[in-house]
């Protein structure tokens, strides 16, 4: 399934009663939709490539790993789940915190293209695939910023950004929130988002 229009409602997802892609990684329905944000991409990459076979489609996903700053982010990621880390024997970048291959492919990740789509503020792309890295790696991010991370990332795929004054104001509601009520406190603040920006409110 391709990720949603710029401009389109969120929808609320059958498996865990939130927004889509919010609940990942622990809901699968969310989980399979991040996924496939980059799995798309790499379908097309292939297609474009005229790759055929999965001897092609590794070879593809080394030269793409190797020079990250020539191709799409969700390219570059979809390569880096094809390849195993030598270390870890994990997929590459996705090892334990402390492995050096998968944290140097991690890095160097964040050198692939982010092209913002039409109609979106600049910095929408960055802001996605910043909050698919973090839902795809959940095991390298502090449980506050996963939290944050993937339930505004529906806010992001509809093509909004929060401005630095939303960011501050739900950065400091989070900080106030005791820890048990957090993820309510972000998903009302993800809701005044989305009234204000993405369902014609006010």
């Amino acid at each position: 399934m391709a990720r949603p229009a710029v401009g389109a409602t969120p929808h609320r997802c059958i498996e865990c009663g939130g927004y889509e892609y919010g609940g990942a990684p622990t809901c699968s329905a969310c989980r399979a939709l991040v996924d496939g944000i980059v799995e798309d991409e790499w379908a097309a990459f292939l297609a474009r490539m005229e790759a055929a076979g999965e001897p092609d489609a590794t070879a593809l996903a080394e030269l793409v790993a190797a020079e990250p700053d020539q191709h799409d982010w969700r390219v570059v990621d979809a390569a880096l789940d094809r390849l195993i880390c030598p270390d870890c024997g994990d997929r590459l970048a996705r090892g334990p915190l402390g492995c050096a291959p998968c944290d140097l492919a991690h890095g160097f990740r964040y050198a692939a293209i982010e092209t913002d789509r039409p109609g979106v503020p600049w910095g929408n792309e960055h802001g996605v695939r910043v909050n698919v890295s973090v839902v795809r790696r959940p095991h390298v991010t502090s449980p506050d910023e996963l939290l944050a991370r993937r339930l505004t990332l529906p806010l992001l795929l509809a093509g909004h950004l929060p401005t630095t004054a939303e960011a501050q104001r739900m950065s400091a509601r989070i900080r106030q929130a005791p820890a048990a009520r957090r993820e309510e406190v972000i998903a009302e603040a993800v809701e005044e988002m989305l009234r204000r920006n993405c369902l014609g409110g006010g």
